[in-house]
């Protein structure tokens, strides 16, 4: 990794993905988690301060890019949890089929470059009554807005950490057998439109009985 990715870019997403709105989205999802989760993504820690001591026994947090660790590091000193820090891709998960209850991914999937073999581990690791918890921004509903997105991830992943702006999320995550129980989606308030359409949601395994 070059200076770029390891040294400014993690400040940069801290910075932005701490803003006041995308906190506010936050504390709506994350302390729902229960048992041992997995945060895919955990970038520089911002979530473990929303996680419940009383209903988070521990957090696995995969996170492969070291300058992203290393901007964890107040964070994970204050986590409210035990956290285990694993330093793989989202790709490579190194844990037990069916240890998870939740998995948590907030901001992550539009940047996993083999999103399809993530998604395969992350159910591969969730339990069967286990639970699969999304905040992501991705591709709009608006045919305008959608041509824009076409149009300018192509530079904004090379300057973004492979971020794209135009993937589906809701239909990323149904292709890898989940059911989607809980989505909501709408635009950030503030934000541009381009960046800006959210998915927040609920999956679970597609043969669970409720």
């Amino acid at each position: 990794m070059g200076f770029y990715q390891e040294k400014i870019l993690p400040h940069l997403i801290s910075k932005v993905c701490a803003s006041e709105g995308l906190m506010a989205l936050r504390q709506s999802l994350v302390p729902r988690a229960k048992g041992i989760v997995l945060e895919v993504g955990m970038g520089s820690g911002i979530n473990l301060a929303l996680y419940r001591s009383n209903e988070v026994a521990r957090v696995y947090g995969l996170e492969p890019s070291a300058g992203m660790r290393h901007k964890a590091i107040d964070n994970a000193n204050r986590s409210p949890v035990p956290l285990e820090w694993l330093d793989l891709p989202g790709e490579e998960i190194p844990l037990a089929d069916a240890s998870i209850d939740t998995v948590v991914l907030t901001f992550t999937l539009c940047s996993i470059a083999g999103w399809e073999k993530a998604l395969i581990q992350m159910k591969r690791v969730l339990r069967a009554d286990g639970k699969l918890l999304f905040l992501e921004h991705g591709e709009s509903p608006d045919a305008k807005v959608q041509r824009w997105q076409h149009r300018i991830t192509p530079a904004w992943k090379r300057i973004g950490g492979g971020c794209h702006l135009n993937r589906p999320i809701a239909d990323l995550i149904r292709s890898a057998d989940f059911e989607i129980v809980e989505l909501d989606t709408f635009y950030l308030a503030k934000a541009p439109r381009i960046a800006g359409y959210i998915y927040r949601g609920v999956a679970v395994h597609s043969k669970q009985i409720f």
